[in-house]
């Protein structure tokens, strides 16, 4: 599955993974039917796209792009690679289980309903609040795949799933002044990866593709010397000419000025000024 890049996360956060379904809670449901189910195709020719846009995105994903119902940007989507004899499933239920197991994705892996169901094709939803968050079209026997599996799937912005879930995972999910939860694709923060001993430092990424600016901090100094464009200040004045952008995560309220060397995090004990990382640098 494609995702599309946020900021510079990409090279130093390491995606949480979930293994099984959520205890207590079974990966297909009865769920309740939405008002205005899917009624375009299961199977749309998807056509790669040498882009990171979100409408390269719902082009590569196919018939699920088109049956999510995000209320911002699709955030991850694409097609399925080939696999072997038994890697597949006997039922459309198997197919999905297949689907976890093959493409191992970042979407909760329990509450999947079944919208859509043809003699070759099933369309699994997860619902939040009665509108489709993350959408998989398992088939039948296709081409170099075998039994039941995935042929294309497609999943909201993070922020559109549940807290349970996006509690559990490597990003931490802002909002803004209203207390609405904001895209990931606009502002997130994640604490520095383990394997790389940065877990004391902690990075803000806001914006994203090339677009996208990456801003650390490093109280302990644990990153590597050139990695940050100057060095982190816990204890700064707020400059005159910083506006509050209204994001919020915890008691932390970014501020920023026109200058995007630094970002300007205001706590219940001051302000904090985070650097930009260098273009380039990460953890490998």
């Amino acid at each position: 599955m494609r995702g599309r890049l946020v900021g510079t996360t990409v090279l130093v956060a390491a995606a949480a993974v979930a293994c099984g379904t959520e205890k207590g809670q079974d990966l297909v449901v009865a769920g309740t039917a939405p008002a205005a189910p899917y009624s375009g195709p299961l199977h749309v020719p998807a056509k790669n796209l040498d882009e990171d846009s979100a409408r390269a995105t719902r082009i590569e994903s196919g018939a699920a792009g088109r049956a999510l119902e995000c209320d911002g940007e699709i955030y991850s989507g694409g097609g399925s690679d080939p696999w072997s004899q038994g890697d597949g499933g006997a039922t459309p239920k198997e197919g999905l289980k297949a689907y976890f197991d093959i493409e191992q994705p970042d979407v909760p892996r329990y509450g999947y309903r079944v919208e859509r169901e043809e003699a070759d094709r099933v369309l699994y939803s997860f619902d939040v609040g009665g509108r489709t968050k993350v959408a998989v079209i398992v088939a039948k026997d296709r081409k170099n795949r075998p039994g039941w599996g995935p042929e294309s799937s497609a999943s909201c912005d993070p922020s559109e799933l549940p807290a349970s879930f996006t509690d559990k995972q490597w990003y931490e999910i802002w909002t803004d002044r209203h207390g609405e939860r904001v895209p990931i694709t606009k502002v997130n923060s994640s604490v520095g990866p383990e394997h790389c001993d940065w877990q004391k430092a902690h990075f803000l990424s806001l914006g994203e593709g090339k677009k996208g600016k990456l801003y650390a901090r490093d109280p302990d100094g644990v990153l590597p010397e050139g990695m940050l464009t100057s060095p982190y200040d816990g204890d700064v004045r707020m400059p005159a000419s910083a506006h509050d952008t209204g994001y919020r995560y915890q008691d932390r309220r970014l501020w920023l000025t026109d200058d995007p060397g630094k970002a300007y995090v205001r706590t219940s004990h001051g302000v904090e000024a985070w650097p930009l990382v260098s273009e380039g640098m990460g953890c490998a």
